[in-house]
């Protein structure tokens, strides 16, 4: 059991989006936009913690009314909004980023280039758009990426020819490339295709929130997170209050101090908005 005091000290809750704070059908409820507008009435602010690309959360941000900065692509981007300022940013070097376009020429491979602000592509590249499982991304064909080198977040590769798509994961891994990680893996939409995402290594959801609560000088035990997925736990270890809903994967409920019982399409998250609430009013 948690100590309910707890409750009453936060300041600001962290929230993943996809599988948490919104439906299936990528909604917030209006509950949860209720209790979170009560909340920053009584001293709680809300920030978002996401795998998506940061222009993939701007209009829940807006929606929310939230003035703070959002943690996007995993912990790869710290970024004010709506000031645009940037707290931290992890681009994958240039010199990896020309290795990863000269591979995907050479081996057939569609490719992308993920900045904070879209995902930029190109006319032979034109694919990407329909068939990239980025939620909520604001895709930009440009003419060429030579422009585009620089400030690149991720590089997205895919191909319905996965051996070609595990070679090159393999010539951007150690030895071939130092201080990368990469993630390989089958669409789930599209069958038969295989995509690879390559980021710079190091960064994580939990490494970023340790950022975030320097900047804005609140402790971790004023801090509440919630989340469902497996790029959360690194957003569990930190000192903070965690808060897992019922679609949440049993490792994460095991770390978690508070289980709510409903998922994510149930108001599970609205549940717990409500909990603090109704501490800080008491």
């Amino acid at each position: 059991m948690f100590d309910k005091n707890r409750l009453k000290k936060i300041k600001l809750i962290v929230a993943d989006l996809d599988g948490t704070l919104l439906t299936n059908g990528g909604e917030i409820s209006s509950s949860s936009k209720e209790f979170i507008k009560e909340l920053k009435k009584a001293g709680v602010d809300l920030s978002f913690a996401s795998g998506r690309l940061h222009s993939a959360l701007t209009d829940y941000a807006e929606q929310l009314d939230i003035r703070k900065p959002i943690i996007s692509l995993d912990g790869s981007l710290i970024k004010d909004y709506p000031r645009g300022d940037v707290l931290f940013e992890s681009y994958v070097p240039a010199k990896y980023v020309k290795k990863a376009l000269a591979y995907a020429d050479k081996f057939l491979l569609n490719v992308a280039l993920c900045h904070s602000d879209a995902i930029y592509y190109t006319e032979h590249n034109s694919v990407v758009p329909s068939i990239t499982e980025k939620f909520g991304a604001r895709f930009t064909e440009v003419p060429e990426y030579n422009g585009y080198i620089n400030k690149t977040l991720e590089i997205t590769m895919l191909s319905d020819f996965k051996d070609n798509i595990k070679h090159v994961r393999d010539r951007m891994s150690f030895p071939y490339s130092f201080g990368l990680t990469s993630s390989y893996f089958r669409s789930h939409r599209n069958e038969g295709i295989y995509y690879l995402e390559i980021r710079r290594k190091g960064s994580n959801k939990g490494k970023a929130l340790k950022k975030l609560l320097w900047y804005l000088k609140i402790k971790q035990n004023e801090t509440a997170v919630m989340g469902d997925w497996h790029n959360d736990i690194y957003l569990f270890l930190p000192k903070v209050l965690k808060v897992t809903l019922a679609n949440s994967l049993p490792e994460l409920k095991r770390m978690a101090d508070i289980q709510i019982p409903k998922d994510n399409n149930q108001d599970g998250a609205a549940e717990f908005l409500e909990m603090v609430l109704k501490a800080k009013r008491h």
